[in-house]
């Protein structure tokens, strides 16, 4: 099968394009440089250069690659601004919605998988796990909205195209922010990562040996038109897996920092991330994907990253 994923070069991208490789899938890798295609070449994947915010580009790297799927996984991260998620995720978000755009418009016939995210998305009120079938948040905290927009509107585009959805939790292994390298860890262990408040928000994680896994899964089991919440067995509280992780890395307890205090030097959305957000429910996934994520736990997953 001819896979073209758009956005290949990032955490996800490096781990999911030698895992189809080895599963036998011929694979067209999309990056913004010519400096990041040759490690797609390494990986034994074809490399293209493409604009993912112009639609000529992506069209011409699209007829390049006459895939049978797209897996979209476009992003422009940068330092995370607490002040403001939404102006840490413009380019992220731009390419959530004009990308997946350009995608469907240059290969209307193609199966779509596109990557969202699972968690603070769902409405911050009810239990502390929720389904697909829960609704997302109707009035996000100020500092993420565009962000929150953008997210509704991928997948909008997505099931409308009769493709395919995956939430992920929040990426931890090698290349992310949370591995032993990472620039997240790097803050715990300077103890720059504060518990917030409560610590009462709840995360959902998944290795990205466990995102590629589920994206082969969903290209072969995926009905059209379905969202999969793609993460591990154990939402978990920040007051748990923070002081964990540091102990993990090696780090000193997180420090903690009153909410009042964080809504005025940083955002109410971070303090909803950290005191309100919700897990997310991976049985779905699990049955209708025949999907089983290698860590259960990021119990496991953390203790192994150094």
């Amino acid at each position: 099968m001819n896979i073209l994923i758009a956005g290949a070069t990032g955490a996800a991208g490096r781990t999911l394009v030698p895992y189809l490789i080895e599963h036998g899938h011929t694979v067209t890798g999309t990056t913004r440089s010519e400096a990041k295609a040759a490690l797609l070449r390494e990986f034994g994947a074809q490399a293209v250069v493409m604009d993912g915010l112009d639609r000529a580009s992506v069209t011409a790297a699209v007829e390049r690659a006459r895939p049978d799927v797209i897996v979209h996984q476009m992003t422009a991260l940068t330092e995370v601004d607490l002040r403001s998620f939404d102006r840490t995720f413009a380019i992220t978000n731009r390419l959530r919605t004009e990308g997946t755009e350009h995608l469907i418009a240059a290969a209307p016939g193609a199966k779509l998988i596109s990557q969202s995210f699972a968690g603070w998305p769902y409405a911050r009120t009810g239990g502390p796990t929720k389904t697909e079938a829960d609704a997302l948040d109707p009035d996000p905290p100020k500092g993420i909205r565009e962000t929150h927009a953008a997210i509704r509107r991928l997948e909008e585009l997505t099931v409308e195209a009769g493709g395919i959805v995956l939430r992920c939790g929040g990426f931890y292994g090698p290349g992310t922010g949370i591995a032993d390298d990472g620039d997240q860890a790097q803050m715990i262990r300077q103890r720059k990562f504060p518990l917030i408040g409560s610590g009462d928000g709840v995360f959902s994680f998944i290795h990205t040996a466990d995102l590629a896994s589920a994206t082969l899964a969903a290209i072969e089991h995926g009905e059209p038109g379905e969202i999969y919440n793609v993460v591990d067995d154990e939402p978990a509280p920040v007051r748990e897996w923070l002081p964990y992780l540091a102990d993990t890395l090696g780090a000193k307890p997180p420090r903690h920092v009153p909410a009042w205090l964080i809504r005025l030097i940083a955002s109410p959305a971070a303090v909803a991330l950290m005191t309100e957000a919700r897990g997310a429910s991976n049985a779905k996934a699990k049955a209708e994907l025949r999907w089983t994520p290698r860590f259960a736990s990021w119990r496991e997953g953390f203790a192994r990253l150094a």
